[in-house]
């Protein structure tokens, strides 16, 4: 393994965050890896694999705190090159309610399904909210096993389909 570090940046949305951060990690010293940042309910959130030498935290907390970014940072195992290709994508809507998530999740567990990425998002309205799950995943079972799990917990719309990759 190659020293990673697991750095976590949220806070309020705003122009300049993905720029003020990754100059002041390369101003730092510190290396870029893989990385995911998206928008959520009007916030920013950012994870990202570095790596250099000296205290991370030091090195970027100006811009954390002029942009009013909340920072976290673990020692990881990880590594670069350690993709896992999904090979089956799963569409779930369903009316909000408490638990959907653990119980959808749960049950592509229960079939041996390895999320990679979860999206969700609320749609509809106040008054009868949404909830969709886009759910990326690796799996040697079928697609039918997946199918089955899902239909198992009655109240939500599934869509599973297979991912073709074309690799090489």
């Amino acid at each position: 393994m190659s020293n990673w570090k697991m750095l976590t940046l949220v806070g309020e949305d705003r122009p300049g965050i993905v720029a003020g951060v990754t100059d002041a990690l390369f101003r730092g010293g510190w290396n870029l890896g893989e990385a995911s940042m998206i928008r959520l309910g009007g916030n920013f959130s950012v994870m990202m694999m570095v790596r250099g030498t000296g205290d991370v935290t030091e090195a970027l907390r100006p811009a954390a705190q002029s942009m009013g970014l909340h920072m976290h940072v673990d020692e990881i195992s990880g590594d670069l090159h350690q993709h896992m290709v999904p090979n089956i994508q799963v569409r779930v809507s369903g009316a909000d309610r408490a638990g959907i998530v653990a119980q959808v999740t749960g049950a592509l567990a229960e079939a041996g399904f390895n999320i990679l990425e979860l999206e969700s998002d609320v749609a509809g309205s106040r008054e009868r909210p949404v909830y969709i799950m886009n759910i990326q995943g690796v799996t040697e079972t079928t697609l039918e096993r997946v199918e089955q799990a899902l239909d198992a917990l009655g109240d939500v719309d599934v869509s599973v389909s297979s991912i073709e990759t074309l690799i090489g």
